[in-house]
């Protein structure tokens, strides 16, 4: 057997040489593109997700595509970037507010006794009433003092997430660009991915490219599409049925879908606090309307979702969680796609080494 040839020192040297001088550049470039990576990633999501209705949009305007990317632009401001920016900028205004109404629940007093309007429900009142007592006896009352000071650090820190008003609209302005480039130049884009993807990986790389883009298109439409129902649905009910600062609490109740928590931490304080003052019949008619809100997510995230790839709900809520704390707001939506891209790469590496069952001769 014989031994491979030696590489030469000088040689050596010179690919040792050329890669660090490769990976120098690589730096260098990542370091001076930085400010651009966070709206470059949103773009490319919000892209990649509504390239088929790109594509259709095109076709219906005569084949025009500067006209298609005008429309699709558009769309994207008032569909994804708008409603996010405003949300954000809602709950960083009034920061103030929220921490005062965590000071305010600090000092609330649980009553021992439940109110009248409670105990007076047919069939579950005095159940609700012997609940509130034994609950009072085990001293629940003094847990909500116990939590606030912890709602309030996590609003403080939302808000350092955040940042400055001025920065997230640049940041957003910035999003908006590159998406109408990436429109644009989407062929040309794709072709260089999976020319690239090839290069790295060979020939059945330009198939993972595919299913990375199934998943970025699933992770997106299921994760903010269906959390900007949710949250409108919230927000109507809201304002319909009396609620104080429903603009705020839409808000909320949207970066809260969006982190996959759902609408009803804000939702059933506000039912209590419509059946607290009195108001029944908007106390029922808001429990109904929450019900439905909380719950519609299990209709529509799943047919979203498997638009662009069947992926299970809790890998996108470990990626949405762990991404908010790894990266911050980006996090939310970088976190879960990154999942998303690594189990369709596992689950095709899986696929591709099956080997087909052994037949059987009688």
């Amino acid at each position: 057997m014989q031994r491979p040839p030696a590489v030469p020192a000088g040689d050596l040297a010179r690919i040792l040489f050329a890669v660090l001088v490769i990976g120098a550049l690589l730096g260098a470039s990542i370091w001076i593109l930085r400010p651009f990576v966070g709206p470059a990633i949103w773009a490319m999501m919000l892209v990649v997700a509504s390239w088929p209705l790109m594509l259709r949009t095109e076709r219906l305007l005569w084949g025009q595509r500067w006209l298609a990317v005008v429309v699709m632009t558009l769309g994207l401001l008032l569909l994804f970037l708008v409603p996010l920016a405003l949300a954000i900028v809602t709950i960083v205004d009034n920061a103030d507010r929220l921490a005062g109404w965590a000071r305010i629940a600090t000092e609330y007093r649980v009553p021992e006794a439940p109110p009248s309007w409670l105990t007076n429900w047919p069939l579950v009142g005095g159940a609700i009433e012997r609940a509130w007592v034994q609950g009072t006896a085990l001293g629940l009352r003094d847990l909500l003092p116990r939590l606030m000071p912890y709602a309030g650090n996590v609003t403080r820190w939302f808000v350092s997430e955040v940042g400055s008003v001025g920065v997230l609209l640049l940041q957003i302005l910035l999003t908006v660009i590159i998406a109408a480039v990436m429109y644009a130049t989407g062929e040309e884009a794709a072709t260089l991915v999976r020319r690239l993807a090839r290069r790295i990986g060979g020939e059945s790389a330009g198939d993972v490219v595919d299913l990375a883009g199934g998943a970025i298109r699933g992770v997106a439409l299921g994760v903010g599409v269906t959390a900007l129902v949710q949250a409108l649905l919230g927000g109507i009910g809201l304002a319909v049925a009396g609620v104080p600062v429903a603009g705020l609490l839409t808000a909320v109740m949207f970066m809260l879908c969006i982190a996959q928590l759902g609408p009803l931490l804000v939702l059933v304080p506000a039912v209590i606090w419509v059946f607290w003052n009195g108001d029944t019949g908007w106390g029922i008619a808001l429990g109904i309307w929450s019900a439905l809100a909380a719950t519609i997510d299990n209709v529509i995230r799943p047919l979203l979702i498997r638009l662009g790839a069947d992926l299970p709900l809790l890998l996108i809520f470990a990626g949405v969680i762990g991404g908010l704390f790894a990266i911050g707001l980006l996090g939310i939506f970088v976190g879960p796609v990154v999942l998303a891209v690594a189990y369709k790469l596992l689950q095709a590496w899986v696929d591709d080494g099956d080997l087909p069952p052994p037949s059987w001769r009688d």
